[in-house]
């Protein structure tokens, strides 16, 4: 049977994600644990593993009373296993956990921290990626530098188009006043910014889209598009740089 997703918002403005498959449930990220239990009460679930995807208070700080309540197995990256709750898997690149429709590779996406993962449950056509990629945005580059980042980006774009990405952070309107600051002629761009306002008019989330939209509107993956570079009067520079001097302007604006 294909595997349920269920987006929980959690503290003022950050997602965990319960994945399902009948008889199995992992979670992604533990923000805080009341709006998870709520979440696994309604559909009386219970909690087997929590994925981590890197140190972060606002990513970890409910993993302990969900441990206290449901007994469940942690897991996180390997690099930071000493910022981390205590865990009993270590997640490096390549590895794979799961099984069945829950199965996943571990792709790590320093930049954000140095060992930032993002798990992709192929089967599922879905990724987790945090605070790496974001929806029209990516993290701050708080610990790698924005080449780091930019490759780890570009190990994400790589994936099927098709996959759905679910983010870490409802920062999706502001991200894409931003965009349309560095790219306001993306006719794609445009009709996205509308469609996320009346999202959020209406209370929806927005941080969960394919992968393709993401390609066509977010100025952090356009980085080696030629008419970005000309709009930033970065013709035929470095991707890398390209993506710094975004990075740069977002973190100014």
């Amino acid at each position: 049977m294909p595997i349920d997703i269920v987006t929980v918002p959690c503290l003022s403005d950050n997602y965990a994600y319960l994945l399902n498959d009948g008889t199995t449930t992992f979670l992604v990220d533990a923000p805080e644990a009341g709006p998870i239990i709520d979440a696994l009460d309604e559909r009386n679930w219970s909690l087997d593993t929590i994925l981590i995807t890197h140190h972060h208070h606002d990513h970890v700080g409910g993993v302990a009373d969900l441990v206290a309540r449901y007994g469940c197995t942690v897991t996180g990256p390997r690099s930071e296993q000493a910022k981390l709750p205590p865990i009993a898997t270590g997640w490096s690149e390549g590895d794979t956990g799961g099984t069945g429709d829950l199965s996943f590779r571990v792709i790590e996406v320093p930049g954000h921290t140095l060992g930032h993962v993002a798990f992709h449950f192929d089967k599922a056509g879905a990724m987790f990626t945090a605070d790496s990629l974001m929806a029209l945005g990516c993290g701050r580059v708080f610990e790698g530098t924005p080449e780091m980042m930019w490759e780890s980006l570009s190990k994400l774009m790589a994936l099927p188009p098709e996959t759905m990405v679910y983010s870490g952070h409802e920062y999706t309107a502001a991200n894409a006043r931003f965009a349309l600051s560095v790219d306001p002629d993306n006719a794609d761009l445009q009709a996205r910014a509308e469609d996320i306002e009346a999202a959020r008019n209406a209370g929806k989330p927005t941080a969960q889209v394919p992968l393709s939209l993401e390609l066509a509107t977010n100025p952090f993956l356009r980085a080696h598009d030629p008419a970005l570079q000309e709009a930033l009067g970065m013709q035929g520079a470095p991707d890398a740089a390209v993506f710094a001097e975004i990075r740069g302007r977002k973190d100014r604006f």
